[in-house]
Order: structure tokens, then sequence, then C-alpha cells
């Protein structure tokens, strides 16, 4: 049985571009704090890879501080500042802000006072798009780097959070990009690195997939791969929408991210359905990646007004550019199966 794998918004496959970048950055030994020709080397990959990263993220001129990820970015972002958000953000950030921006059943959030409020650009789960107030405290551009064609000079926002292992860099590796001159207190002290805002020896490996992955993913982009991808998402709700009339498709009159498509079946939870369609040998998720093995319900949907049943009963199916006409129609012809099961057994 080929699996296939349709949860590209939790982790994506290793770019080979990213592999060879990393295999590449093995040999340099140096540590890039040294001012020895094997320090300045490995210096010279993190600076490579800077550059590609500010130039993949539309950011000339802004700073890029690595981090390990955008966990870490959120907490060096949003930690003490006291920050206005909403319920549909990821954990990571819901950690660190005050939750009481109001959401629609849609998933679009209105900012009152955006200087000192965070947003996300694009929702993990269902993909919805928000449309970002001028002058921003902070952005989770997590899921929208490589995807969209945005570029941080255009955004108007003071900071964002960017990962490498959603656009096909390695895991353990991301980046707090901010407005050059912008006061951010490092939140882990020692040696300075990171322009002194964020100690400890650079993960010089995991940097150099990330800043070969970006550049990778900014070419996928220029040349109208997601456009592809769009069409395959769409194709796979019609047959969806077409087979079983009780499902409902969160945030489908939005904007939403190409390749992203989240539905509820209530009565049939999220977690059940995962499983059934991963011993299918398809990979799709109930939630964000970060909260699974929580049987809950979805807090993305719960913020969006929907009753704790509808929510726990959501499920999200994310195509990467790999993904084929012939795994969305496979994996729309094997859950309509299972979906009618479901409706026999509960008759």
């Amino acid at each position: 049985m080929r699996r296939v794998y349709l949860d590209h918004n939790a982790t994506t496959p290793l770019r080979p571009e990213a592999r060879d970048a990393m295999i590449a950055a093995m040999e340099v030994c140096g540590n890039p704090s040294s001012v020895h020709a094997e320090g300045r080397a490995a210096k010279a990959v993190i600076e490579k890879a800077r550059a590609q990263v500010a130039a993949a993220f539309g950011a000339d001129g802004a700073d890029i501080v690595f981090t390990s990820g955008s966990t870490e970015g959120a907490a060096l972002a949003l930690e003490g500042r006291g920050l206005h958000g909403a319920g549909i953000e990821h954990d990571a950030v819901r950690a660190w802000t005050v939750e009481d921006l109001p959401v629609s059943s849609q998933g679009a959030v209105t900012v009152a006072d955006p200087a000192r409020s965070t947003l996300q650009l694009a929702n993990s789960e269902t993909g919805v798009i928000q449309a970002l107030p001028k002058g921003l405290a902070v952005t989770d551009a997590t899921q929208a780097f490589g995807k969209l064609p945005i570029a941080f000079n255009w955004l108007d926002v003071q900071m964002a959070l960017v990962s490498a292992h959603k656009l096909g860099g390695p895991k353990g590796v991301g980046a707090v990009v901010t407005k050059r001159g912008t006061d951010l207190e490092a939140r882990i002290k020692g040696g300075g690195q990171e322009m002194g805002r964020r100690s400890g020896t650079e993960n010089v490996i995991g940097i150099a997939g990330f800043g070969a992955a970006a550049e990778a993913a900014a070419r996928d982009l220029a040349n109208g791969i997601w456009e592809t991808v769009a069409e395959l998402r769409n194709i796979l709700e019609k047959a969806l929408e077409a087979g079983s009339k009780s499902t409902i498709f969160v945030g489908k009159d939005q904007d939403r991210l190409p390749n992203t498509l989240c539905f509820a079946t209530p009565g049939w939870k999220g977690e059940t359905q995962v499983m059934q369609m991963d011993l299918s040998g398809f990979a799709i998720s109930a939630g964000s990646a970060c909260s699974s093995g929580k049987v809950r319900a979805s807090a993305v949907l719960t913020a969006m007004g929907y009753d704790e049943a509808t929510a726990a009963s959501a499920v999200r199916v994310s195509l990467g550019p790999e993904t084929s006409e012939e795994d969305v129609l496979r994996f729309a012809e094997t859950w309509l199966e299972k979906e009618k099961k479901h409706r026999a057994r509960a008759a």
C-alpha cells in the first residue's frame, strides 16, 4: 500500500536543497563565534542562510534572529508584553497573550489596537488568512511563509515568527524577523549570539538547511506551484462535499492557504477519522500537530463558535507540492466509504 502524506501543515518533507546544504555544513567544524578561519567559515554559513531567509521573506534590511523554532520565537517576541490575542492562535502564542480579540464564525479576527496586539497571518488548522492591520506588534507567519506571496517589508508589522520545517527545512530551527532597531530583549542569555538577542552557539547545520529551503520555497512560489496545489484542494473539497451532505467545511467563504482543508462531521470524532485513514494509508490530522495526543475539541473551532461536538469532529487535510490528483481522489473515495459506514453504524 502506497502511503499518501497529507499533513504538510504539521511538517514537510525535507527538500533536497536543504539536505545538500546541511551535509555541506557538517564539514564546517568551527564555532561561528571564533575569530580564526574555521570559525569565520561557520559564521559565513550562518550569514548566507540569514540572507537567503531575508530574501525569501521579503525582509531586506530587517533583522533575522535565528531560534529553535516558532515556539521559542513566540516566547522571545511575546513574553511579558501582555499583547492582545485571539483564541485561534497557536498554543505557543496563546501562552503569552491576553485572549480577548473577537473571532467571527468564519475565523476572521478584529483588532482594535494593532500596536498592542498579535495576529497570525494564516491558521494552521483552518487555513484562514487574516487581513493584518497596519502597525501590528507581532504576526505568526509560520504557516504562510513559503505558501503565500508575502513580504515582511509590505506587512507593516514589528515582528514575525517563521519556522524552517513548515517549508521543507529541518525541524528545530526558525527565526524572529524584526524591523531593524526593534528592542528585543534576550530570553536566553549568555554569549550574546544573534545580535545579543538569543545566546547559545548557533545550530549551523539546521540554519544552513533553513536558508536553502527558504530559497527553494520562494522559487516554487514564483513558479506557481501553490496555484496547482489550490486546484487540487478544491477538487478534494468538491468531491467530499458532493458525497457527504452532513459535513461542514470550515472557513470555506474566507481566503485560505492554498493547501488546507478543514472539515467537521458531527458525531464522528476527529481522532477516530485520523486513525482510520492512517490504517488506509493516509496521513492527516485532527487539530494542530503540537497538540496531538490530547483528546480534546479543537480550540480554534471553539473560538469560532462551533459547539464542542462539532469541534471535536474536525480534521485537517493539508496538501504539498508533491500531492497528485490521484492522491486527493483516492483520499476522497476512501474517506467517503468510511463516512458512509459511520453513518450506518450510528443509525
